[in-house]
């Protein structure tokens, strides 16, 4: 009886498609290969300042890098395939090495007062905006 997993060329898409679904599988297929990692991220306005959230399951701390520079905050994720996980047989693994960078760019982002934290797969970045000095004065009229 032949196999019941389907044969993958490099590319991830088969040989030959015999239905419109088979390419489609292929295309959903190529579509998420390691070059097309990425995570998703969440930037809101808090008022005073920017609260970034990059969902980040199953990477850990030391896996992370942030910076901010000159308003672009960059979040880079390096994951590196264990050395106990290099010698094991695998009938299927899914989860590689990869590595992944996001940026957005905060106009009026503060480079002081910065904070992160990371917890239950989720990056919280908390970045204040810069306070506007105005150098007006109201003067009370008597």
């Amino acid at each position: 009886m032949a196999s019941m997993v389907p044969y993958r060329s490099v590319f991830g898409i088969r040989p030959f498609n015999n239905s419109l679904l088979d390419a489609f599988d292929d295309m959903m297929d190529f579509a998420q290969t390691p070059l097309s990692k990425a995570f998703p991220m969440d930037v809101e306005d808090t008022g005073d300042g920017y609260e970034v959230k990059a969902y980040l399951t199953g990477v850990s701390k030391d896996d992370i890098d942030v910076e901010l520079n000159e308003g672009r905050l960059s979040i880079s994720v390096n994951v590196e395939e264990k050395e106990e996980d290099k010698g094991k047989n695998y009938l299927q693994k899914e989860f590689s090495a990869y590595s992944a960078t996001r940026g957005v760019y905060l106009k009026d982002a503060a480079s002081e007062g910065l904070s992160a934290k990371y917890a239950d797969g989720v990056l919280t970045v908390t970045v204040p905006k810069i306070v506007e000095k105005k150098n007006v004065t109201k003067i009370a009229i008597d």
